[in-house]
């Protein structure tokens, strides 16, 4: 059975590369361009990896929802969540380190550097 992977990003395009990059993984992707979705929907589908933007619009931020998984009783153990940012500043790192994620890659990101990480931590 497939793991599921949610892919969260306000950008259409970069949806599309994350999804290209994923889709030799063995994942049911799904994606959405909203925080409040994203939170929705990894309550609904309880993903292995939460692939997350940090800067979004509507009602909640990358940050925020990375927290909210991670506090969430179901969601805690079992996914594992890859804030995907432009912000490369240490203290953007520090606030996602301090919001729960379990890995930050800064935009533009490498394919073999995001499946690398999914992988490591997501492993079977």
């Amino acid at each position: 059975m497939k793991r599921n992977a949610l892919i969260v990003d306000d950008q259409p395009d970069i949806r599309k590369l994350i999804l290209m990059t994923m889709e030799s993984e063995d994942f049911e992707l799904h994606e959405t361009d909203n925080g409040i979705d994203a939170l929705r929907l990894a309550q609904n589908l309880r993903p292995a990896v939460v692939l997350l933007d940090v800067m979004m619009p509507g009602g909640l931020d990358g940050y925020q929802v990375c927290e909210k998984i991670k506090s969430d009783a179901t969601l805690k153990g079992i996914t594992k969540v890859v804030l995907l940012t432009a912000r490369g500043q240490r203290t953007d790192v520090e606030r996602g380190q301090s919001a729960g994620c379990d890995a930050y890659l800064v935009k533009p990101f490498s394919p073999i550097e995001l499946l690398d990480t999914v992988d490591r931590l997501v492993a079977r």
